[in-house]
């Protein structure tokens, strides 16, 4: 691998911080290194382009990372890649896709994962996007998340997409069994003309099944975010959904709520807040000695990394 390779891998795995264990590199549509475990086995698909993984039961505390890089133009890469989490295991999987073109073709990655998470699971699952090269061909990313989730199983997720990606449209569908327990943080910026739109629907199928999406999302220049999100309560169940945005400029921020309780013991809560920085929190800032693009900076970097 040359240094944009490198460099890709580390802006999206973060393998300084997570002990390195089984794992799949996939460059320019194509796997290029594989690794697995005693616990962990990576199978590639022989119908389609992707992978399958086996997760033993009764693992605890491994990693499994997976990811994706293009360094081309002209590309447009599809990967199903599905999750079998045995029972009373807790991993944590380490995803994502870095984008580099320089070229004036798109370069597109459309992303299918599938979890299957048996009784009494423990997952957390990393996704980071970024795009950077300085062609005029687009960056797109489009993940697709489906998720199946068993007795007593816990879900824990953390998407990140700060700048540099042209286009993204992300689908997330969730279903819940008894007592299973799914967590979402996604953090968004979004600068020049680019787009990116999220999709939740999240079916809380089992008794006292649970849901929290938490989405942070800034918006800046000529940029556009649609955020929908669609709660399904067939049981008693808790859902909560809170979108708070950041808008700068001329950019544009929708958020697009939907509950339906089909059980009277749901309790299901959106919440959405959309507006500019507090103006006291910039010169406070700015009394410090930053520039107001400085103290921008500095409040939209804690209010996405938290």
């Amino acid at each position: 691998m040359d240094k944009i390779d490198k460099d890709l891998l580390e802006k999206i795995t973060d393998l300084h911080k997570i002990e390195l264990g089984a794992f799949n590199i996939r460059k320019n549509g194509q796997a290029i290194d594989k690794k697995s475990t005693k616990e962990i086995e990576i199978v590639p698909k022989k119908d389609k382009s992707g992978i399958d993984v086996f997760v033993k039961p009764n693992v605890k505390n491994k990693a499994l990372h997976i990811p994706v890089i293009i360094t081309m133009g002209g590309l447009n890469d599809l990967v199903y890649n599905d999750f079998y989490v045995g029972e009373n295991s807790s991993i944590t999987i380490v995803a994502g896709c870095g984008i580099h073109n320089s070229t004036s073709e798109n370069s597109v990655h459309n992303g299918i994962h599938s979890f299957h998470l048996e009784k009494n699971s423990q997952v957390k699952y990393i996704e980071r996007h970024i795009g950077v090269g300085n062609g005029s061909g687009g960056k797109i990313l489009n993940p697709v998340t489906k998720i199946y989730q068993k007795e007593n199983s816990s879900l824990h997720i953390e998407t990140l997409q700060i700048g540099g990606v042209t286009s993204s449209i992300r689908k997330t569908f969730a279903r819940l069994g008894e007592n299973a327990k799914l967590e979402v943080q996604e953090n968004i910026l979004t600068t020049d003309e680019e787009k990116a739109e999220t999709e939740f629907k999240v079916v809380l199928k089992g008794k006292k099944s649970s849901v929290e999406v938490v989405s942070h999302s800034v918006a800046r220049n000529n940029s556009f975010q649609k955020f929908k999100s669609n709660l399904v309560g067939e049981n008693d169940c808790f859902g909560h959904v809170e979108c708070d945005g950041i808008l700068l400029d001329n950019a544009r921020i929708v958020s697009v709520p939907m509950i339906d309780a089909k059980d009277n013991n749901s309790s299901l809560v959106h919440e959405a807040a959309i507006g500019k920085i507090a103006g006291d929190e910039l010169v406070k800032l700015m009394s410090l000695g930053l520039s107001q693009e400085e103290a921008e900076n500095t409040i939209i970097k804690g209010f996405l990394m938290g």
